[in-house]
């Protein structure tokens, strides 16, 4: 007979017993109910406890904040050209993570256009983790209340992770003879890139031309009437670059594309053969990183974002990035030999603080009626 069986048939036989024995005082009928209660107690205990201390963490019984203790789930949203340095890169974290704290975690990865990714997250995509193509997106997550003001002190680098340059890429052979930034206002130039309204790495684009022509001595005027023939050979702005990217290799749209010079080297090191150059004059393209402080908390998964992010600090993560393309934030790995080879010195490099910070850079160029969109109402037709 089992357990329950036995039980059942012992408080059947109190009921009938208390209801032969109703002249019982109401101190007996007390004492019968409170037995009654701690024969029930012992016996869901002991069911409950039936299945030994092996599911404490794996059976039905198990409690959520059990569960988290040997495992953790981690949303990482990125930026899409960021993939295969993140896939080289966390299982070595899951490695160490589980060697130093015994937890298997999991990573649920996402990537896509910065853009469109921070928009993402604002409409509820619950990232613990978000590494974006520029500051200015990470702290339209900021704005939105979900993460934290002063996530860049956090981290080293004012939350910058990884790093690139402008590349302009040429039609094999460079037959246009394409070496500077000034090349691209030719009349016989088409360049490709994607719109800025709308695309992350364009406005690096932008940033670049424009910095171009303050960095050497030039003043707005300079720089806007430069800008604005550059985009006068612009045949189509495409959405992203992607699409930009596909216009030009694809398509045969265009006699030089910009992209970050990681994504040149990532094409030819999948055996693409890719002609380009890195300006000498150059902006600095920084990518930050950011725990998303409200999906932490309410997901239980703070300690281990944060380890991933400081974890992508580490020289181990740093060469990682370095393998693909990306100029190591970690300025220990920036003078290995791995890094200095790869990667041409550029001898002017222009930064974002120096025009103010993302939302001063967006509010004058890329708002609605900002210089962008008066360059491109000077356009011919």
């Amino acid at each position: 007979m089992s357990l329950w069986q036995r039980l059942l048939k012992r408080l059947e036989a109190i009921a009938e017993h208390r209801t032969n024995r109703f002249r019982l005082n109401s101190l007996k009928g007390f004492v019968s109910l409170f037995l009654v209660g701690t024969v029930l107690s012992v016996a869901l205990a002991a069911c409950s406890g039936g299945t030994g201390s092996n599911s404490s963490t794996e059976g039905p019984s198990a409690s959520p904040v059990a569960a988290t203790k040997n495992n953790v789930e981690l949303t990482l949203v990125s930026f899409a050209v960021t993939k295969a340095a993140h896939e080289a890169i966390i299982p070595k974290f899951v490695e160490q993570w589980k060697k130093d704290h015994n937890q298997t975690v999991v990573f649920r990865q996402s990537y896509g256009g910065s853009g469109s990714q921070t928009r993402a997250v604002i409409d509820g995509l619950e990232a613990d983790i978000v590494h974006l193509a520029l500051a200015g997106d990470t702290q339209k997550i900021e704005k939105a209340g979900l993460i934290q003001p002063g996530w860049e002190k956090e981290v080293p680098n004012n939350g910058i992770v990884s790093k690139s340059v402008a590349a302009l890429i040429t039609r094999s052979g460079n037959p246009k003879g394409i070496k500077t930034w000034e090349d691209l206002a030719k009349d016989d130039v088409k360049m490709i890139t994607a719109d800025p309204k709308t695309s992350g790495i364009a406005r690096w684009n932008f940033l670049a031309l424009w910095n171009s022509v303050i960095k050497t001595g030039g003043d707005e005027a300079k720089a806007t009437e430069f800008v604005t023939k550059v985009y006068n050979n612009v045949p189509v702005l495409t959405k992203d670059a992607r699409e930009a990217t596909d216009a030009f290799a694809k398509q045969g749209q265009g006699d030089v594309l910009i992209n970050y010079e990681n994504e040149v080297i990532l094409a030819q090191q999948k055996g693409e053969k890719v002609d380009y150059i890195v300006p000498d004059v150059n902006i600095s393209i920084d990518n930050p990183i950011a725990v998303v402080d409200k999906n932490v908390d309410k997901h239980g998964t703070r300690e281990v974002a944060e380890g991933f992010v400081k974890f992508l600090y580490t020289p181990e993560a740093q060469e990682e990035f370095v393998k693909l393309g990306f100029r190591p934030a970690n300025e220990e790995v920036a003078q290995t030999k791995a890094a200095t080879d790869k990667f041409p010195k550029v001898k002017t490099l222009g930064t974002v603080s120096e025009f103010g910070g993302w939302e001063a850079i967006d509010q004058k160029f890329f708002t609605d009626g900002g210089v962008f969109d008066k360059i491109q109402a000077q356009k011919r037709r």
